[in-house]
């Protein structure tokens, strides 16, 4: 047979060192009842949502957002509070 072999080594990872499974890891966990999604878990719902928006904008403009990376629009909404002169929202502890 010919071809190249893998270069890739399989890097062994140790079945004990897993993550102990918590009551908080199961009640934020994704809950099934006979191959249907009974609960989607994951992140807490925010007491003060964001609202999804269409705007159009200056491509300029996103595009030098967007060149910041990640959390581009994060900053976006942080630059229009300060323009409105809105307090920043704090994160909940």
């Amino acid at each position: 047979m010919t071809g190249k072999k893998s270069d890739s080594k399989r890097i062994w990872i140790d079945p004990d060192d897993a993550p102990e499974l918590t009551e908080e890891w199961f009640a934020s966990a994704d809950l099934y009842e006979g191959g249907k999604l009974i609960r989607k878990g994951g992140r807490p719902k925010s007491d003060t949502p964001k609202e999804p928006v269409n705007i159009r904008l200056d491509a300029d403009l996103v595009a030098h957002y967007r060149a910041t990376g990640p959390g581009w629009q994060s900053r976006v909404n942080d630059a229009l509070r300060k323009a409105a002169k809105l307090p920043r929202k704090r994160l909940p502890a």
